[in-house]
């Protein structure tokens, strides 16, 4: 619950599925519908539908004179140039900004909205289950209480954690901000194993969905890490450990990740680069 924020004022940049997943966090979590405006050019009709009803105002510009205690970005990063201009004469004194754009970096906002609290943040796609981790980074004027602030509106969403140091956030967004797509992707390969193996795709989808489904729970809930789990299934010369054997082989399911994990990490550094 955000009760110990009841009295600031939060604006939404973009309401499409991470915004609207926030938006739904925050008045869930306590923030009171008259607390938050959220400005979209062309908001998402359903969107607009759900919020106005509930007494939020959804607004094409930004309002005349208004300078919210947080200003959450969350539109694409190829539109980023295109609304950061915008968004300058929101900043005040007190106004931290916060940007969910991949690539976009501290600097570049910083141009836009002058040396002013400026917090980069990443989140992850399971976000819209309230599910999602997200890791942010702050400039050298965000304070305490705004870093607080962020901490109780991102955790709408998920976990929070945080990093000092903005080049980690590259790796943050190879392992997590990418991450749900390896998960799909295995299991697709599982998917297409167990089909192989004779099983029908309707069965061996709902197997692969579930499996992991329920192996992700137990990461979650369980106080074990996931060496200690994966031992706990793994009987001596049993089926998960011939499994294993192939997986855990040198040029295995650990060198196969480090590579993943490595392309996304440079892809991700020459997006910040390039932005």
């Amino acid at each position: 619950m955000m009760a110990a924020q009841t009295s600031i004022s939060v604006c939404l940049i973009g309401a499409g599925n991470m915004g609207g997943a926030m938006l739904a966090g925050w008045l869930e979590g306590g923030l009171l519908p008259k607390q938050v405006t959220v400005v979209d050019p062309s908001p998402r009709e359903d969107i607009t539908k759900k919020f106005t009803a509930l007494g939020v105002s959804i607004q094409s510009a930004p309002p005349s004179g208004y300078q919210p205690d947080v200003l959450i970005i969350a539109v694409k990063p190829q539109m980023m140039d295109k609304v950061l201009p915008g968004l300058a004469s929101m900043i005040g004194s007190n106004t931290v900004s916060v940007s969910v754009a991949a690539g976009t970096t501290i600097a570049t906002i910083e141009k836009h909205l002058g040396q002013s609290s400026i917090v980069r943040a990443m989140p992850n796609t399971p976000a819209l289950l309230r599910r999602g981790i997200t890791v942010g980074c702050p400039n050298d004027h965000v304070t305490d209480q705004q870093r607080q602030n962020v901490s109780k509106l991102l955790a709408a969403i998920g976990k929070v954690e945080w990093v000092d140091s903005e080049g980690q956030i590259d790796a943050v967004t190879a392992v997590s901000g990418s991450g749900p797509a390896y998960v799909f992707h295995l299991a697709e390969a599982m998917a297409a194993a167990g089909i192989a193996q004779g099983l029908s795709p309707e069965l061996a989808n709902k197997l692969a969905r579930e499996t992991i489904a329920g192996a992700g729970e137990m990461l979650s809930q369980l106080p074990d890490d996931a060496s200690t789990l994966r031992e706990n299934v793994t009987s001596p010369n049993g089926t998960t450990a011939a499994a294993l054997a192939v997986m855990m082989s040198e040029r295995g399911l650990m060198d196969l990740m480090a590579r993943a994990i490595e392309a996304a990490y440079k892809r991700s550094q020459e997006l910040a680069k390039n932005a």
